[in-house]
């Protein structure tokens, strides 16, 4: 079963997104940061990383948007602050159908959820430093079967799960 690795919002954490790589890199098909980590692209914490610009980024190499393929499942990730998400998702869902993403991955906001919108999945895997949800440091596992089954399980930064999950399918029983 395909999993990607989904962080976000580290603001200057180096030791800690080191120690998330070494854990998942061998066990997952991708890891995705959707930004706001102070780093440097380059910076041996994010190799490795799809990454997404944030706005207390200021690497002139990072890009403001990633979209890619993973096992047949299309990747949207952005940070979020120049999509309004803290209002709404209508502007980051018709960016994300511009792409023809399944998956669409921010932060920004530091609050960990995840919403379906049409056939599309949301994930903000929340903030894996500075939580604003009242809730622990998280980071998220999205783990997938041909698109009909879709696992999102968050966690601490214990590494163990937490009581925040969320399951779905993108693709409608034919």
């Amino acid at each position: 079963m395909p999993s990607v690795l989904i962080i976000s919002d580290s603001h200057g954490l180096t030791d800690e997104v080191k120690e998330i790589k070494e854990i998942y890199e061998p066990q997952v098909d991708g890891m995705i940061h959707c930004g706001d980590s102070e780093l440097n692209l380059h910076d041996k914490e994010l190799e490795g990383f799809y990454y997404a610009k944030g706005n207390v980024d200021f690497d002139s190499e990072m890009e403001e948007e990633q979209a890619f393929t993973i096992e047949g499942v299309t990747f949207f990730v952005t940070h979020g602050h120049l999509f309004n998400i803290k209002s709404t998702l209508m502007p980051l869902n018709y960016r994300a159908e511009e792409l023809g993403a399944d998956v669409v991955c921010f932060g920004h906001s530091h609050m960990a959820g995840a919403e379906k919108v049409e056939n599309r999945l949301f994930i903000n895997p929340g903030s894996c430093r500075q939580p604003r949800d009242h809730r622990e440091p998280t980071y998220a596992i999205l783990n997938w079967n041909d698109k009909r089954v879709f696992q999102l399980q968050y966690y601490n930064m214990k590494h163990k799960p937490i009581d925040l999950k969320f399951e779905t399918t993108l693709r409608s029983e034919a």
